[in-house]
């Protein structure tokens, strides 16, 4: 893994641009990615669309889902078993059942709010922002050298990252990491 600096630009020719300027530095070409980079959610990283498996609003539905499945289930077996004149012997079974029911729906109440802040996210990096994206990976110490060169050409979001462009590709870019941006 080397050291790469990407920065984000709005317009296609502004990453032809940089890409030219980079060569002209003197980066070979197989070292220089650029990109489109797709906003948050659409990645399409999974089949159904969508960047994560579980939806970071809904992580806490499943510990309430079992909490209230339970309560709600052992509540209904115990009216239902107190209708057994009434109801017969499927009075336990049929309130167990519609008690777990209306108590699963309780697992609504542990899901968060959109807007809502989350415990313990205290997230002060912001995601990645959608556009085009310009990378190179660096030998050594030229760090300043190329953000530098990016600012002047009018970069956005300049960051920082470690892993492997190859060929012209950045074959480990993670879209969903959070950037490490460069004052």
């Amino acid at each position: 893994m080397t050291t790469i600096i990407a920065g984000h630009f709005q317009l296609q020719e502004q990453i032809d641009g940089a890409r030219q300027a980079l060569l002209e530095a003197g980066y070979p070409e197989d070292r220089i990615s650029s990109f489109y980079v797709n906003q948050p959610g659409q990645h399409d990283m999974h089949a159904l669309g969508g960047d994560r498996t579980l939806s970071p609003g809904a992580k806490d539905s499943p510990e309430g889902l079992a909490k209230g499945a339970a309560t709600g289930g052992a509540i209904g077996a115990a009216i239902g078993a107190a209708t057994v004149p009434l109801t017969g012997p499927a009075g336990p079974v049929v309130g167990g059942l519609l008690g777990a029911h209306v108590g699963s729906l309780y697992s609504f109440s542990h899901m968060k709010e959109k807007g809502e802040p989350e415990q313990g996210g205290e997230n002060t990096v912001a995601p990645r922002k959608s556009g085009m994206l310009v990378a190179v990976a660096l030998p050594d110490g030229d760090e300043d050298r190329v953000v530098q060169l990016l600012r002047r050409l009018g970069a956005n979001d300049i960051e920082r990252a470690d892993g492997t462009i190859a060929g012209g590709d950045w074959k480990d870019f993670d879209p969903l990491s959070l950037p490490r941006r460069i004052a």
